[in-house]
């Protein structure tokens, strides 16, 4: 293609389609509740004609889609081990014992602080998000859903312990390259961001505990822990040996092993484990592993026993799971990948951010700034190894200009990108997380208080530098001031 037929857009110009992809979003998704995939591909479809106005072509677009594909693949085979590890997991007792125990042991009241609190551990261990809902995190809706609790707020907190690891722990692989990215210290880029996590980790404590406090338990609540205790137990041969899945999960994640090899391995122990203890069939194992677990799977070996006594509400515990059920989610990847590779070859947020950085002056602008193009350019192409580098390339230089330290842009890029993509229902964390825990993200987004924390806590320290003595702001040089005496509004992309 000959370069110069390609024109560059105008500020204002740029405006009108953004514009619009705003509109499809807030009122398509937000208001009018319409498929997301749809709404992804019709904002696609206008990044592409605008993009085709000003002279680029479609094999642009369908070469940087490809490109963001093979970038992504291990996270879609991951998708598809999260479901392989539920249908499995289901089968050979794992999950259900994590279920009987937990509402064995689990006051209705503590639930939501205790979902907070081991998922954020179990996260912190594995040093991902997706392992630690797709497996503690489903355990715990299921013990909401049997004690008749709210699922948006369970769901809420389990999202804010799982972003917790996510975002502290050196596992971590958005850690690891956020700190990368920014060029600074990963342990020095953990202990930096204690002050966004720690304040966002007690308010969700607090939070969780009081709106706990608040449940009354009832006769109902009682009689359906009873049930649902008594029918794991008829279904299921609970020893501590259906807890080496989950085993094989932690530890191969501590000593850093593929994860794709580490979930798939623990699926495989899965298998066995649910032919020798629970009596299935391989007919049935496998079935469970590629469609999800059916609780006639197991009934119908157990005399006696018919899953049509089984309550709905029952079944609709326990069938899960699958291969299958992350086919949607999938799908959903490459409708957001259309619609990022179309934004990317047009040009149009680059030229906007372009403008915007040219008026920042303070620290706290600085900061902010970063914060919300963080976000929004994670909401925009669902890759977050691709966000943390432009944003280095926009904020790098104007970081520098502030005396601010490397650190302070690698916590921003952590609290605008790695905990917040999965609010939002287009992004492809987003779409797992609906998925796996079964609420829409909209109903999880006002809980998952860790999350929208990080983000409220980075600005703040910004915006207070100049009254706090810059608490909370890591200095580039120690012997300087953060405010530069050189304006940082020069264009620096």
């Amino acid at each position: 293609m000959n370069q110069k037929e390609v024109k560059r857009p105008t500020t204002a110009m740029v405006l009108i389609p953004i514009s619009i992809a705003l509109i499809i979003f807030i009122g398509g998704i937000g208001v009018m509740r319409f498929q997301a995939e749809l709404m992804l591909i019709f904002a696609g479809v206008v990044f592409a004609i605008f993009a085709g106005i000003y002279g680029h072509k479609w094999d642009e677009i369908s070469s940087v889609m490809g490109e963001k594909i093979k970038t992504a693949l291990p996270a879609i085979l991951i998708l598809f081990s999260i479901g392989l590890i539920i249908g499995t997991w289901m089968i050979s007792g794992t999950i259900p014992f994590f279920v009987y125990y937990g509402l064995e042991l689990i006051n209705p009241g503590y639930l939501y602080v205790m979902a907070f609190i081991v998922t954020a551990i179990v996260s912190t261990c594995v040093g991902t998000s997706w392992g630690s809902a797709g497996t503690i995190g489903v355990a715990l809706m299921s013990v909401a859903q049997t004690m008749d609790l709210s699922l948006a707020i369970t769901a809420g907190a389990v999202v804010s312990g799982a972003y917790f690891g996510d975002k502290l722990s050196p596992l971590s692989d958005t850690t690891n390259m956020s700190s990368l990215a920014a060029g600074s210290n990963l342990y020095e880029h953990i202990k930096h961001m204690i002050y966004t996590a720690l304040p966002s980790s007690i308010i969700a404590i607090l939070v969780f505990y009081f709106v706990g406090l608040q449940i009354e338990t009832n006769s109902g609540q009682l009689s359906n822990i009873q049930e649902t205790l008594s029918v794991i137990d008829q279904l299921f041969n609970l020893n501590i040996l259906v807890l080496l899945p989950a085993i094989i999960v932690i530890a191969g994640s501590l000593m850093k092993k593929t994860p794709l090899i580490v979930l798939f391995s623990s699926s495989v122990v899965a298998m066995f484990i649910a032919l020798i203890f629970q009596n299935a069939s391989i007919s049935n194992v496998f079935t469970a592993a590629v469609e999800g677990f059916n609780v006639e799977m197991i009934t119908s070996t157990l005399p006696g026993l018919d899953s049509s006594v089984l309550s709905e509400d029952m079944q609709g515990l326990l069938n899960r799971g699958g291969l299958y059920s992350m086919y949607n989610a999938t799908f959903f990847v490459f409708c957001a990948f259309f619609f990022a590779s179309a934004l990317e070859v047009s040009q149009a947020l680059n030229i906007l951010l372009e403008k915007i950085i040219m008026y920042l002056k303070s620290v706290g602008s600085v900061i902010f700034a970063s914060l919300v193009t963080g976000f929004a350019v994670i909401n925009c192409t669902s890759n977050a190894l691709v966000t943390y580098f432009l944003i280095k390339d926009i904020y790098g230089d104007v970081y520098k200009k502030k005396n601010l330290h490397p650190v302070n842009l690698s916590r921003s890029m952590e609290d605008s990108v790695t905990i917040t993509e999965v609010l939002m229902p287009w992004t492809v964390s987003g779409v797992f997380m609906a998925t796996t825990l079964g609420v829409s993200n909209f109903e999880f987004l006002p809980w998952a208080i860790f999350n929208l924390g990080g983000f409220v806590f980075s600005a703040l320290y910004g915006f207070l530098a100049p009254y706090t003595g810059g608490f909370g702001i890591r200095k580039l040089n120690e012997d300087k001031p953060l405010e530069d005496s050189e304006a940082s509004s020069k264009k620096v992309i």
